[in-house]
């Protein structure tokens, strides 16, 4: 607070009210990217079994139950399980877009204060210069000097905070964009692996297995093989004599 009173000025203070908010943005997305860290393994497993046995219903309950956004999409492909691939694909690729402004909220926030914290250091500068060429012109000796020296000082810690701001704010934005898009390919990811799920689920309906097939296959073999039998023993008509 000192620091702020000596150095002088509004631009400082509006410089440390950027500060608060992009610390403030950054817990609420650690926040956010936390909680987004479900074991979605598991939640395929799940639904996997589930469909499998075609128990949608079930299916569906376990997919509610999850929270995040993986589990949202994988609610919103089974809740349509009856349509085609390529509707269950454009199902879940709108599923995604929806999650999209959940998960870059508030990430351009910490970018403004990277970019508007050293403009208004620059800004504070170029004033506090000012200043200082006014208070010398008017100033003689060595009272001069003295307020050359702490004019300049006033005038170039506005940059010097600025700089402060900007360069850790740029980096939490750098840190968290990059986790935001490894997200959106997880959700990518969920919605493809969601729709193999049911459609291969409704696919082993039409798969016969080697044994029924072959099973099938002697069946009127045997059939033909035993009307032949009875055919072969059953005892001609004697001839009646004349």
């Amino acid at each position: 607070m000192d620091f702020l009173k000596e150095s002088g000025g509004i631009i400082l203070w509006l410089q440390a009210a950027l500060g608060f908010v992009a610390l403030m943005v950054t817990v609420e997305r650690m926040i956010y990217f936390q909680h987004t860290r479900g074991k979605f393994a598991d939640l395929l497993l799940g639904v996997t079994n589930h469909v499998r046995n075609k128990a949608y219903a079930e299916a569906l309950h376990v997919s509610s139950r999850r929270r995040g956004p993986e589990a949202r999409i994988v609610h919103a492909v089974l809740q349509r399980h009856h349509l085609e691939r390529s509707n269950l694909r454009e199902i879940a690729q709108e599923a995604g877009q929806l999650e999209v402004p959940r998960i870059e909220k508030n990430l351009r926030v910490i970018l403004a204060v990277a970019l508007l914290a050293p403009l208004l250091g620059m800004f504070g500068t170029v004033l506090g210069l000012i200043e200082v060429f006014l208070n010398v012109s008017s100033a003689e000796g060595a009272v001069a000097q003295t307020a050359l020296a702490k004019g300049l000082f006033q005038a170039l810690s506005s940059t010097a905070m600025g700089l402060a701001i900007a360069i850790p704010a740029y980096i939490l934005y750098l840190y968290l964009y990059g986790k935001a898009r490894r997200l959106l390919h997880r959700l990518v990811r969920a919605g493809i692996e969601t729709v193999n799920i049911v459609c291969d689920g409704r696919s082993q309906d039409h798969i016969v297995s080697f044994r029924d097939e072959v099973e099938g296959r002697t069946q009127p073999e045997k059939e033909s093989g035993s009307k032949a039998s009875k055919k072969a023993k059953k005892p001609k008509n004697p001839k009646k004599s004349s």
